[in-house]
Formats: C-alpha cells, structure tokens, sequence
C-alpha cells in the first residue's frame, strides 16, 4: 500500500451550506470531531485544535492553518502535531469538497501529505493508519451531526 492519501466519499441528507458549516465553523465542528477548536475560517487564518482535556498531559493539541474556505463547495486546512505553525513542509493537508446530490450533498474528502513528512516506512504506515481509522470514526458522526442541525432548523 502507498500510504499517500486517504480518501471517502460520503452523502450528507443536508445542504451544502449546513454541510460546510458544518466542517468550516469551530463551534459545529466540536459536536462531532475535536474537544476544542480555535481558528477563523478563512485562508490564511492559524489557530488550534484539541483532542482531550487541556489540563491534562493526554491531551493532544495540534496547530492548523486554514488553506481554502469557499461557502458550500471547498474548505481545507494544513494540520500538523509538531509545536510549528502548519505549512506545506510539515503538515497534512485535509480537504472537504461538496457537490449538491439530490436533496443533500457529496462529500468527497480526502487527506495527503503523508509522504511528504519524510517518515521512516513503519512511522509513516503507523500514522496513516491512525488517520484512516480515525476519519473512519469521525466522519460518521460529521454524517449524522449534519442531519441533526437540519432537524433543529
């Protein structure tokens, strides 16, 4: 296996525009992803997400740097575990892309830049790995938050 991109295909039952809300506001993106979130988005802007309790040495927080965020099509962002600002150089590129489908939309989603972190084989297949089950979990739940925010509106 390459270990170079993972990549899903998802249909949402809502619109793009709550999709993208969804996936781009740091206030959706908590009800189904990471514990805390700290950014604009809006390219350009750097913030922070955060796994876990702050307050405890568990806790995982990672810097992102928003690339992209075009309203109900495309938003992505650079995240990387090092201390450093997440650039092309260090960092994993995560990109949300939604296209209309019927009444609700396609997400096609996808991850790179695995490679490019220059890991060793076992470090870079350890890591892919972790990131492939962890989408696995996570973006289900982006599914059925979507479907919730629908239903409240």
């Amino acid at each position: 296996m390459e270990h170079g991109i993972i990549e899903r295909e998802i249909h949402i039952d809502a619109s793009p525009e709550v999709v993208y809300q969804v996936v781009s506001d740091p206030q959706h993106l908590c009800q189904w992803w990471p514990d805390e979130a700290d950014f604009q988005p809006i390219p350009g802007s750097r913030g922070e997400i955060a796994f876990g309790d702050r307050s405890t040495p568990d806790a995982k927080v990672v810097a992102l740097t928003v690339v992209e965020a075009d309203p109900s099509w495309r938003f992505s962002f650079r995240w990387v575990y090092e201390n450093d600002p997440a650039t092309p150089e260090n960092s994993l590129l995560v990109t949300f892309d939604l296209t209309p489908s019927g009444t609700g939309t396609l997400l096609r989603f996808t991850e790179t830049g695995f490679r490019e972190k220059g890991w060793e084989a076992a470090v870079l297949e350890q890591n892919y790995r972790d990131h492939e089950r962890g989408w696995d979990f996570f973006l289900p739940r982006l599914v059925a938050y979507a479907a919730r925010t629908v239903s409240v509106r």
